[in-house]
């Protein structure tokens, strides 16, 4: 299946970003790149708005954000009630991350991981189906406050 994918973060997840947006294109996927546009220091919220925004608004039907620690770009994200970005760093977390909480946002922390290993996270991302069940009605409390 094809999807359109919102892929942003900050400088330090610059380098992963044009790497997955290759990967991505090459995997048949639209991509919509909300920057940044060079490895210079920039504030990841300024490139997470827009992104969650783009899912929220159904213009992307997923999204990918690297920063350094994934930290920020998910806890930004996660503002919206929305949105279900998922702080990975195994392929493992990845998949659980779709089967069971239904994730639309995959984070990736760039200086933790391999290049290779936010790859096959992106691959079991966007493969990964939401089992629903038992797992809708906790997905349907996340938004609740």
């Amino acid at each position: 299946m094809s999807y359109n994918i919102a892929i942003g973060g900050d400088h330090a997840g610059y380098t992963y970003k044009k790497a997955l947006i290759k990967l991505l294109i090459d995997l048949g996927h639209e991509v919509q790149d909300f920057g940044p546009g060079s490895e210079e220091s920039v504030d990841y919220p300024d490139h997470v708005h827009p992104l969650a925004k783009a899912v929220v608004k159904k213009e992307a039907d997923f999204g990918v954000l690297i920063c350094g620690s994934g930290n920020g770009v998910a806890m930004t994200a996660n503002k919206y009630p929305q949105i279900r970005a998922a702080l990975c760093w195994l392929p493992e977390l990845a998949k659980l991350s779709r089967e069971h909480n239904d994730a639309n946002v995959l984070c990736i922390p760039a200086r933790f991981v391999s290049e290779k290993d936010a790859e096959e996270m992106v691959k079991v991302f966007l493969t990964t189906e939401f089992e629903g069940g038992r797992h809708q009605k906790r997905v349907n409390k996340i938004a609740d406050c």
